[in-house]
């Protein structure tokens, strides 16, 4: 990407298919020019006094508020939790204060990606809900069209709103065929937006 940046991914996963998808859309913005950084959040105790380790005993880094104001473009993946994002999501963005007075991501294009244990488990009321804060922050919101052809053939997850999946009650269903293309749509289309609004910035 000329002039540097990265786009940055941004999950939390539990059983391991949101960090999939993460993967997976991080190599749609690679296949459309941009670098990839997957970073994820620590998850939240309901014990007051105990927190997680500074960094994580394996998988991705934990984000930080830097990764955020540097990046050029983001895609920011949740499981549903009763049709709302995972709390350890939230109360990462609820950190992201003085990205706001600043205005770092005004004007930065966003996904947003989730996976649900049932076909109708909240997956797009759980999108919107990601979407909210990006959109306090001033991001350009970009969603999946149905020129997509997985998008109109899935009977797995995927919706208009973003990427998704259905994991299965035991969480045990790998990521279907059409919800790897749209992953891959997903990230290759953040990721030629990122360029486009660089160049006519």
């Amino acid at each position: 990407m000329t002039g540097g940046g990265h786009a940055l991914v941004l999950y939390y996963s539990r059983h391991g298919s949101i960090r999939q998808m993460a993967w997976h859309i991080a190599r749609g913005i690679e296949i459309g020019g941009v670098a990839a950084k997957v970073r994820t959040v620590p998850r939240v105790s309901t014990v007051i006094d105990v927190s997680e380790d500074a960094i994580p005993e394996s998988g991705d880094p934990y984000a930080e508020l830097d990764d955020l104001s540097g990046c050029s473009a983001l895609a920011l993946g949740s499981p549903t939790r009763f049709g709302n994002m995972a709390a350890a999501v939230k109360y990462f963005l609820d950190s992201t204060s003085p990205l706001w007075l600043s205005g770092a991501l005004s004007g930065k294009p966003a996904t947003v990606f989730t996976s649900s244990s049932s076909q109708h488990g909240g997956q797009e009321s759980t999108l919107l809900s990601m979407m909210t804060p990006l959109l306090h922050h001033g991001m350009i919101i970009m969603g999946i069209p149905y020129t997509e052809r997985a998008l109109n053939e899935t009977n797995t997850g995927g919706t208009p709103y973003g990427a998704s999946h259905v994991a299965g009650v035991q969480n045990d269903r790998p990521i279907s065929e059409s919800e790897k293309q749209l992953c891959l749509a997903a990230g290759k289309r953040l990721a030629l937006l990122a360029r486009s609004l660089q160049r006519t910035g």
